[in-house]
């Protein structure tokens, strides 16, 4: 498996090895020990999620508050996305800065979004279909989201596919407006979950 850092700290693209023969191919998105030794902790598995989309679908941008918050490694097992992470960590240096992989079934690469950051997929195939391998179970208290087309965050969406959104993340508020709700993760609060994760 290959990894490769992100340019938001502490987020991850992971490729895995794909064995091809006369019946088709078998690869391990996700083997833990790998896992940890690039990020030096096991993610803790506590639920599984599982979507399908239609072409152009836009799920996110999403985030669940610290602490626990949600860590999410999230593979494409049919079809292809575009998986972007934003770092929304108060006080981070990279505070509004977002980063993004191409992730298909063809490679079955995976993206790790760590807690605290904020996570949205671009299906641009129809019947995409996305694994989410979750840290935490859902938590619709601790669970917001903000508008991916926030001109502020600047993501980099296809132009030239037709956008679908749900009615929530339709009316999900900007960035600023969310800083301004007092939701967002802290950066230091972040870091020192990280440490206790590996420690």
């Amino acid at each position: 498996m290959v990894a490769r850092q992100l340019s938001i700290p502490e987020a991850y693209e992971f490729t895995p090895k794909v064995f091809p023969d006369q019946r088709g191919a078998f690869t391990c998105p996700y083997i833990a020990a790998e896992f940890a030794e690039v990020t030096g902790y096991e993610l803790s598995l506590a639920q599984v999620n599982h979507s399908r989309s239609a072409r152009g679908v836009i799920r996110g941008l999403h985030f669940a508050q610290l602490p626990p918050s949600q860590a999410k490694f999230v593979y494409c097992s049919r079809g292809s996305g575009l998986d972007v992470v934003v770092d929304i960590r108060l006080g981070s240096p990279t505070f509004g800065q977002h980063d993004a992989a191409l992730i298909d079934a063809e490679r079955c690469n995976a993206v790790f979004v760590p807690e605290g950051l904020g996570h949205a997929f671009f299906a641009l195939e129809e019947d995409t279909v996305l694994t989410y391998l979750c840290s935490t179970g859902y938590a619709p208290e601790r669970e917001h989201g903000i508008d991916p087309l926030d001109p502020a965050l600047g993501l980099p969406w296809p132009s030239d596919i037709p956008m679908i959104r749900s009615a929530k993340d339709a009316e999900a508020p900007s960035l600023e407006q969310v800083r301004e709700q007092g939701v967002l993760p802290d950066y230091q609060a972040c870091l020192d979950w990280y440490s206790s994760l590996r420690s």
